[in-house]
């Protein structure tokens, strides 16, 4: 039951990082794009996490934080870069 349950969610993360891919490449404006982007990542998180899980291996969890302090701090400078222009003060 559990296998099933794995491959399903392997299936509608793979789902939803299909459509965030759609969304970043034909997004109407850059915040849609940021958006998707940040959602991108956060997918990417998730399937790290859950094959961390199916593993059972305790690397992929340090991958996926590291990954999700990266993507805040990115998220963080293009939203910066959008309001102002610039990034470093």
């Amino acid at each position: 039951m559990l296998n099933a349950a794995m491959e399903t969610a392997f299936l509608l993360i793979a789902t939803a990082l299909l459509l965030n891919l759609y969304r970043l490449l034909v997004g109407p404006d850059a915040t849609d794009r940021i958006l998707a982007l940040d959602t991108l990542g956060i997918n990417c998180i998730a399937l790290l996490v859950l094959y961390g899980i199916s593993t059972a291996s305790a690397a992929y969890f340090e991958v996926a934080l590291l990954l999700a302090l990266l993507g805040f701090v990115g998220t963080v400078a293009l939203c910066k870069f959008l309001l102002r222009g610039d990034i470093s003060e």
